[in-house]
């Protein structure tokens, strides 16, 4: 009810729960102080049991940021991103969102932008960049916007 979905929804099965971001445009009905100089909004289904658990208590869509400072590896434990706790107003340790060994595991969530038909552009690769786009293109004949 927050974005206009303009894709199967086999394909939104296909990719969330998981590590990929999809932006999509925006309904009436998400908060304008969202994303207010944009037409669009990124929308992630995270599979991680307590995130999941959280967002279900709640009456809305979450705004979230990474815990990490733009252009950085990505956090995977709350100990690691303790410099920005002064300046947050609730932190909740869930426990670790990822293998901390992999390398793969600090790349983010792979965002796609499918905000227009037929067609999707890679913003960040993340870590689910193949998949995703062998997804995207195989089994729904989507093709890179140029």
């Amino acid at each position: 009810r927050y974005c206009h979905v303009n894709v199967p929804d086999q394909l939104l099965r296909d990719l969330l729960p998981g590590p990929v971001t999809l932006v999509l445009k925006r309904s009436e009905e998400l908060n304008k102080d969202l994303n207010p100089f944009t037409s669009l909004v990124g929308v992630r289904i995270p599979n991680h049991p307590f995130i999941r658990e959280l967002a279900r208590a709640c009456s809305g869509p979450l705004a979230l940021t990474s815990a990490n400072i733009s252009c950085q590896a990505s956090t995977l434990t709350v100990s690691e991103f303790q410099d920005l706790w002064p300046q947050l107003s609730l932190i909740i340790d869930g426990g670790p969102i990822g293998d901390v060994q992999s390398p793969e595991c600090r790349l983010g969530s792979t965002v796609v932008d499918l905000s227009v038909s037929g067609k999707f552009t890679i913003i960040r690769p993340g870590c689910a960049l193949t998949s995703t786009v062998e997804i995207l293109r195989q089994k729904y004949g989507l093709v890179p916007e140029s």
